[in-house]
């Protein structure tokens, strides 16, 4: 395994593959319809990554030391090769753990193949299970309903992957509901994932009175059932893990406002079209695509992702309240381009 560090000694372990920009949902925290409407300019077939375009590429991040890879878009299972690209990670790269983030619609119909192809675990995004609510959350109005991404939910965990529930937390959206949802991942078995509303990208009307901080979500589901911390599974882990004290699973929570983790990050990002971003709010990338279609050799991309990791300097979280205060912006690349 490659010793390959960035600035602030952080290796490359973790890699996120967004497959599509695309998606069937219009979340407002992430492709508001406001902003990502009809017109709007998704990326075209011949701009995205094939899988012969995506071996290469992936084949280098392994020798540089990626262990986890996860699938993401958009919506990634908008995207019919998902379960090739999986068998490649799986069979032919030999990644030791490959997951999936989805908005679970179409996790009935795709998990089967999926998990046959070798996937390890599944994040559901489900940010409330109030009708009315995830009508306005996912932005599909009475279109889609809640019901069915439970059902894709109910397959995967049937079919024997690891399936964990990630709910985006908003003060005076979906914060009254932190309860109900912490209790039905009891029932069912589910851990579930508080994450704070965060300013990713440049649409989804972020402000710090919206976010509802991780340590006032664990007092509100410890009030109900006690919990305690567990101790990280591993170093770099994005959540802060609670166990339940009468063993009925447990939640996390990513904390990127309040409590900032990047001293210790270490993934990267790939965009659908071959960018290769070191930080979820970057605003520019380096077109490994591009390189490849230009005709660089396999040792050719290696040395280049290892000088891009070697200049790594990102650490937007640990600068937010700083830039805030200064009321400084940036302009950041969009969240349903790189994958959350």
């Amino acid at each position: 395994m490659s010793d390959l560090r960035d600035q602030y000694a952080r290796p490359l372990r973790d890699l996120r593959i967004s497959v599509t920009d695309r998606c069937n949902f219009r979340c407002p925290y992430c492709m508001p319809a406001e902003a990502f409407g009809p017109n709007y300019a998704f990326l075209r077939d011949p701009q995205i990554m094939s899988l012969a375009e995506l071996r290469r590429i992936l084949g280098q991040f392994v020798r540089l030391g990626v262990e986890k890879v996860r699938i993401t878009g958009g919506e990634p299972l908008l995207r019919p090769d998902i379960p090739e690209l999986v068998r490649l990670l799986k069979q032919d790269l030999r990644v030791p753990v490959v997951a999936l983030t989805t908005n679970g619609w179409l996790l009935s119909r795709a998990g089967p193949a999926l998990r046959a192809a070798g996937l390890d675990r599944v994040n559901v995004s489900l940010d409330s299970l109030d009708p009315k609510t995830f009508a306005g959350l996912s932005g599909t109005g009475r279109r889609l309903g809640v019901a069915r991404v439970v059902e894709g939910i109910a397959t995967a965990a049937a079919l024997g992957l690891l399936v964990k529930i990630n709910m985006v937390v908003q003060r005076g959206v979906n914060d009254d509901q932190i309860p109900a949802m912490a209790a039905w991942a009891r029932d069912h078995g589910f851990p579930l994932r508080f994450i704070e509303f965060m300013d990713v990208g440049n649409h989804n009307g972020w402000c710090r009175d919206l976010v509802v901080p991780a340590r006032e979500v664990v007092s509100k589901v410890s009030a109900l059932w006690p919990l305690e911390p567990c101790s990280p599974a591993y170093r770099g882990e994005v959540a802060a893990r609670y166990r339940y004290l009468d063993g009925r699973g447990e939640i996390g929570l990513i904390s990127s406002v309040t409590e900032p983790f990047c001293r210790d990050c270490h993934r990267a990002r790939l965009s659908a079209d071959g960018k290769l971003y070191t930080c979820l709010f970057a605003s520019a990338g380096w077109d490994l695509l591009g390189a490849v279609r230009a005709g660089a050799s396999d040792d050719e991309l290696f040395a280049y992702l290892g000088r891009v990791w070697q200049g790594r300097l990102d650490r937007y979280s640990d600068e937010r309240s700083g830039l805030l205060a200064r009321h400084e912006t940036r302009w950041k690349v969009e969240m349903s381009y790189i994958g959350g």
